[in-house]
């Protein structure tokens, strides 16, 4: 890696930004028949994008980006999920690639942020089906043929371990049943499979590279009581580290296992199993991680017999050494650093921060520029703990992409929520004229971009 090749940049999802949700023969998605209410936008504008990518790849161009990571919608390309290819989705694509390698902007694909096509969400539950398992499958490998000579970094899930607790119902698209440990299971263990299969394919392409994506969840113990550091460490394991484990070595955590034996779940990972034997270039190039604050685990109030994926919702307690931010989020940037620091230290691949940042309520009046310099700190602060893991402890970092470059909807699809270094002119219900206004914090990115580049011309 050399400091020509840093990826510094943004990332999104399609559903938080392109709005044209029925535009050119998109399917409906499960986010796309999500009312607004009083706290969040409905989704079928989001910032526009569809129209206005090249405008947007301008203010990543001349703020220094040189990377894009961007989802592939699912019901653009398919639009019930499994039937006949819309190529006009494809051919979107096809320029909005086109215009990021223009503007000298790496690419990189993420194939599913958790919009599932409304059809099969209907019709069979989501991930949890086998049938929408393969039929992710092969929405996959259409795409990544097709794009097979622009595209070099893929990432097939958007924060996958997130299926292993209570958000991957929803992340899923599990639109009925008990929400149980069982459910739960079996759309991790589908998502595995898909990744096995999507990751061999990859590797039949010259120059691709492929990699796994957790949203990192960074914890520490209440106290200094084992209860708190067994808890919390129980924690880790099933959140965080057993999807990192597969993705980098195709074995699952021995502790999650075994919790499967003695819940009857083993032969979820017998399919897994035979899956790594028929799909043996099962490899990963790099793990990849959204990151935004750390957490607390109080063991005291974890409730007797619940499943260690469930520890870290119920045991969260405040950390009084922290800052927080304005929605509640803990500001830990040295957490950071340790992240990046034992990812690679665990499993010695290339470590890609693809998510970080901070959302805050913002207001535009029309004039003037937002003074967002809590951002310039969250940011500043993050990035040279980075510098850190890479100067002083030895880590093999990609890049550092930003959540994100311009506004766009929260994942709850709250517009106030702002993340970006740009602000968009709309609010959760008022479209206006979705202007974009360059805040404090993005013409200070520009610059400390060019002063990173230097120290990493030294680094590497």
């Amino acid at each position: 890696m050399s400091e020509k090749n840093f990826l510094w940049g943004n990332s999104v999802s399609s559903m938080q930004t392109e709005g044209a949700w029925n535009v050119d023969g998109k399917g409906p998605s499960v986010y796309d028949v999500k009312a607004a209410d009083e706290e969040s936008s409905d989704w079928k504008v989001a910032i526009d994008e569809y129209h206005r990518y090249d405008e947007d790849f301008e203010l990543m161009a001349n703020a220094g980006m040189n990377c894009y990571r961007f989802q592939i919608s699912w019901s653009r390309v398919i639009p019930d999920g499994d039937g006949e290819i819309n190529e006009a989705g494809l051919q979107y694509y096809e320029r909005f690639i086109d215009s990021l390698i223009k503007h000298n902007i790496v690419p990189v694909v993420c194939l599913y942020h958790f919009d599932m096509p409304l059809t099969l969400a209907k019709n069979f539950n989501g991930l949890i089906s086998d049938h929408v398992r393969e039929a992710f499958v092969r929405f996959s490998k259409i795409v990544i043929e097709r794009f097979s000579e622009k595209i070099q970094y893929w990432i097939p899930f958007n924060e996958q371990n997130c299926m292993t607790f209570e958000e991957g119902f929803q992340n899923s698209g599990y639109l009925s049943g008990p929400k149980s440990i069982q459910d739960l299971y079996k759309i991790s263990a589908n998502s595995l499979i898909a990744y096995a299969k999507i990751a061999d394919f990859v590797h039949s392409f010259p120059n691709m590279k492929v990699g796994g994506m957790v949203a990192y969840q960074e914890m520490y113990p209440a106290s200094q009581s084992p209860e708190d550091v067994m808890y919390t460490r129980q924690a880790m394991e099933f959140v965080n580290e057993d999807f990192l484990s597969f993705f980098a070595t195709g074995q699952r955590s021995p502790e999650v296992i075994n919790y499967m034996k003695r819940n009857n779940l083993s032969s979820l990972n017998d399919d897994i199993n035979q899956c790594l034997l028929d799909y043996p270039n099962m490899t990963s190039d790099f793990l990849a991680f959204s990151y935004y604050y750390s957490l607390v685990i109080d063991s005291q109030l974890i409730i007797d017999k619940t499943e260690p994926n469930h520890f870290m919702t119920q045991g969260k307690i405040t950390n009084h050494h922290l800052k927080t931010s304005d929605f509640g989020w803990q500001i830990d940037a040295v957490g950071f650093r340790n992240t990046i620091t034992k990812m690679h230290n665990r499993f010695m691949l290339p470590v890609f921060p693809a998510e970080n940042g901070i959302g805050a309520f913002e207001k535009w009046q029309g004039t003037g520029r937002i003074e967002d310099d809590y951002r310039i700190a969250y940011h500043k602060d993050h990035i040279n703990e980075m510098m850190k893991a890479i100067q002083i402890d030895g880590a093999n970092v990609i890049g550092y992409l930003g959540w994100g470059l311009i506004d766009i909807p929260s994942s709850k699809g709250n517009v106030e929520k702002r993340y970006g270094f740009v602000y968009v002119n709309r609010s959760n219900h008022d479209i206006k004229d979705l202007k974009r206004i360059p805040k404090k914090s993005y013409f200070w990115f520009k610059e400390f971009i060019q002063e990173k580049n230097t120290v990493l011309r030294k680094a590497y």
